[in-house]
């Protein structure tokens, strides 16, 4: 296995148990809305007709609802201010994979099985669409529908898969036998990474694994991002770090991914058979700043074509998400020399229910 950064780490944004402050919760500003908008209840008819986003592609829609408009975007207000391409240098948060030992034709046949899944009939998908959060596995369309500052053009299938998987007969039937063996060879590779990133910090090899139990939860995410007739006026995924140890993402060769590289936007371009992954916000707390979690974006698409992608994101899960308390690793149980502390303790509980509240609004605290 290889690993290339393709993007440098952000600019330094605290995280919600900064010691030196108290957390502070801030929302993102909702875009102005013309008169007798009724935002809410356009919210609601289009969540009562469990279609998503394609349905409105499906319907022929020309003109996207105004709860999909977003506000412009500051950083990409001059020439130059979102640009394409790669960056080298050192990143400690968003790195690409290739030499992987995922099959090729393992990682092609999930992205298809996701495109069939969310291109079947509405008949079909409906009896997935669900916002209960106890659901294993649902289909929706923005999980923060009712709660962000506006939709984004994106479908999501949501499938919770350790540390025990839902029975197949639970999971939709494109993606029954592919969505298994394709997380158990994630998890394989979940368990390479940590051991390279248990030895970077200094720590035995089977720290971050065993020690601290970050391949023991896993949530897989298969998002849809339909062709959008304006793409200017909205975004497929808003601003946002991953509130996990860290993310494996597989994407087609459509594009639109974007990190935060220096103030602004910056392409991250597919490469053929290669995985993506970026570091969490829980890494960066239990690291105290020695791994970043990068801030990301994906655009919404003019191209005749949907983009689809599958996340994997390595989270603590089970009883440890509300009783198991992370903070910076104790130096104590490094080679590294010791550092203050950077950050406070908290539950996962605590800190994914905050996350769940205010929704896709870049990293959640100040």
């Amino acid at each position: 296995m290889e690993m290339a950064p393709i993007a440098p780490e952000p600019e330094e944004i605290p995280l919600p148990c900064r010691t030196s402050q108290t957390p502070k919760l801030e929302q993102a500003p909702m875009a102005s809305a013309p008169a007798g908008f009724d935002r809410l209840s356009e919210i609601k008819a289009f969540d009562d007709t469990k279609a998503g986003v394609k349905g409105l592609v499906d319907a022929g829609v020309t003109a996207i609802p105004r709860i999909f408009h977003h506000p412009p975007d500051h950083w990409c207000q001059t020439p130059g201010a979102c640009r394409p391409g790669k960056v080298s240098g050192g990143d400690r948060g968003f790195f690409q994979v290739v030499n992987h030992q995922v099959p090729q034709s393992l990682m092609s046949e999930m992205l298809e099985a996701l495109r069939t899944f969310h291109e079947q009939p509405v008949e079909v998908k409906r009896p997935y669409y669900t916002r209960d959060m106890r659901s294993r596995v649902r289909y929706h369309s923005n999980f923060d529908l009712f709660s962000s500052p506006a939709a984004t053009w994106r479908d999501t299938i949501y499938m919770e898969m350790a540390p025990i998987a839902p029975a197949p007969e639970e999971i939709p039937l494109p993606c029954r036998e592919v969505a298994l063996e394709y997380t158990r060879q994630v998890q394989r590779l979940g368990g390479v990474l940590l051991e390279l990133m248990s030895e970077a910090l200094g720590l035995h090899p089977g720290y971050l694994e065993h020690d601290a139990g970050c391949l023991d939860g896993i949530s897989v995410v298969g998002h849809y991002y339909p062709p959008c007739p304006e793409p200017h006026l909205t975004l497929g995924t808003t601003r946002q770090s991953d509130p996990s140890f860290f993310t494996v993402l597989l994407q087609d060769s459509i594009g639109g991914l974007q990190v935060v590289h220096g103030g602004r936007w910056v392409d991250v371009p597919p490469v053929p058979g290669a995985l993506l992954v970026n570091i969490g916000d829980f890494l960066q707390l239990m690291s105290n700043d020695r791994f970043k979690s990068v801030e990301h974006r994906v655009l919404a698409m003019g191209s005749r074509l949907p983009r689809v992608s599958m996340a994997c994101f390595f989270r603590p899960r089970g009883e440890a998400a509300s009783t198991r308390v992370y903070g910076p690793i104790n130096m104590r149980d490094t080679t590294s020399p010791p550092s203050p502390p950077l950050y406070q303790s908290i539950t996962a509980e605590d800190f994914i229910n905050h996350y769940m509240d205010m929704g896709l609004v870049g990293k959640i605290c100040t």
